[in-house]
C-alpha cells in the first residue's frame, strides 16, 4: 500500500449522509476540486461498500487513489491497487484532508498490471494527473516522449501521456497550452479512446474533456451551494466517490466530476475538446483548443477485452 496521506480518529469522522439516487451510466472515476487561495477540509470516501445484489453484479474496481497538497504545496498521494478483497477497506476508510486543491481517481484497469506503480493519481514535477481513457501503440508514444520516459515508473499508457504532458510544461511553462500540445498529439498520431484528465498542482486545477466518448461536468460552486448554508455533500450515483466538507458552507469552490454528484442546477457538461482551467480565485476559464476529432478513433468493439470492460458505461440499477 501507498499511503502518505495522514489518517484522522475514526471517531472524529461523521458519517455520510446517503443522497438521493442519481441515475447514471458512467461509473464516477474522475474527481477533482479546488477551493481557491485557502485551504479546505474534506472527507472522501473513494468506494463503497457494496450492499445490494445490484452492486454485486458490477465489475470491481482495481485501484483508488486521492491527490492533495500539504500546508508547504508538496504533492500527497494516497493510493491503493485493489488486488484483493483486503484492500477494499483502504478505499472505503474515511479519509479526511486538508488541501487547496484535490484529484481523485477510480481505476478499472486498461493497461498494466494491478499495482501501485500503475494506480492513479501520478506525481510528476510536484503536479499530479489522472486519466480516463485508452490509448493505444505505447511504443510509439514512448518513442516521442524522449528523455522524459525517465519520468516514467508504470506501464499505463496513462502515466505516458502524463510524461508527453510534463515534457510540453518544461518548454513554456503554459500548462494549458501544454495539455492542448500533448492531447493533440496523440489525437493526430495514435489510436485514441479517450483522454479526459485531470491535472492539478497546489493552486490550479485543469481538466480536460476529448473526445465525445466519456462525460466530464464542471460546477462553480457558491458558498453554501444554491440555496446557501449549505456543505459540500456529493456522491456517485454508483458508489465510487463520495467527498464531504463542511468548510464549503461558507466558501466557494469549483468541482469537476465524470458525472453531476449532486442536484445541483450549476452543473456543465464539457464539450468534447473543452480544457477548463481554475485559477487560485476560481476563476474559470474553459477554452477548445481541440476541435478536430481523433485520427484514429477507437470504439469499444477495437478495444482488447480487459480495455473494454474498463471504459464500458455501468449499467443502470
Amino acid at each position: 500500500m501507498i499511503d502518505s496521506g495522514r489518517r484522522p480518529d475514526a471517531g472524529a469522522i461523521e458519517p455520510l449522509a446517503r443522497l438521493p439516487a442519481l441515475r447514471s451510466r458512467v461509473v464516477c472515476r474522475l474527481f477533482g476540486m479546488s477551493g481557491g487561495r485557502e485551504a479546505v477540509r474534506a472527507t472522501f470516501w473513494l468506494l463503497e461498500a457494496p450492499d445490494s445484489l445490484a452492486e454485486q453484479s458490477r465489475r470491481e474496481p482495481d485501484g483508488t487513489g486521492l491527490g492533495t497538497y500539504d500546508p508547504d504545496g508538496h504533492p500527497i498521494v494516497s493510493k491503493q491497487p485493489l488486488a484483493a478483497y483486503e484492500d477494499q477497506q483502504f478505499a472505503q476508510e474515511a479519509r479526511e484532508v486538508s488541501s487547496r486543491t484535490f484529484v481523485a481517481h477510480v481505476r478499472y484497469a486498461s493497461t498494466g498490471a494491478v499495482s501501485p506503480e500503475n494506480t492513479h493519481p501520478f506525481e510528476q514535477r510536484g503536479r499530479l494527473f489522472a486519466h480516463n481513457g485508452v490509448i493505444e501503440n505505447i511504443a510509439r508514444l514512448e518513442q516521442e516522449l524522449g528523455d522524459a520516459a525517465t519520468l516514467v515508473q508504470g506501464e499505463t499508457d496513462s502515466e505516458r501521456y502524463f510524461a508527453l504532458i510534463t515534457r510540453e510544461i518544461e518548454r513554456d511553462g503554459d500548462v494549458s497550452a501544454a495539455i492542448a500540445r500533448a492531447a493533440g498529439w496523440i489525437a493526430d498520431n495514435l489510436p485514441v479512446f479517450a483522454l479526459n484528465l485531470i491535472l492539478i498542482t497546489d493552486s490550479d486545477l485543469w481538466a480536460l474533456r476529448y473526445p465525445d466518448v466519456h462525460e466530464l461536468y464542471v460546477l462553480e460552486r457558491d458558498a453554501g451551494g444554491p440555496a446557501g448554508g449549505r456543505h459540500l455533500e456529493h456522491a456517485s450515483a454508483r458508489g465510487s466517490v463520495r467527498v464531504r466538507s463542511g468548510d464549503l458552507a461558507n466558501k466557494p469552490a469549483v468541482v469537476v466530476a465524470s458525472e453531476r454528484m449532486d442536484e445541483d442546477p450549476g452543473w456543465r457538461p464539457l464539450q468534447s475538446g473543452e480544457l477548463v482551467h481554475v485559477d487560485p480565485d476560481l476563476r474559470v476559464t474553459i477554452t477548445r483548443p481541440l476541435e478536430r476529432p481523433p485520427a484514429h478513433q477507437l470504439t469499444l468493439a477495437d478495444l482488447g477485452g480487459k480495455a473494454a470492460a474498463s471504459q464500458a458505461p455501468a449499467q443502470p440499477t
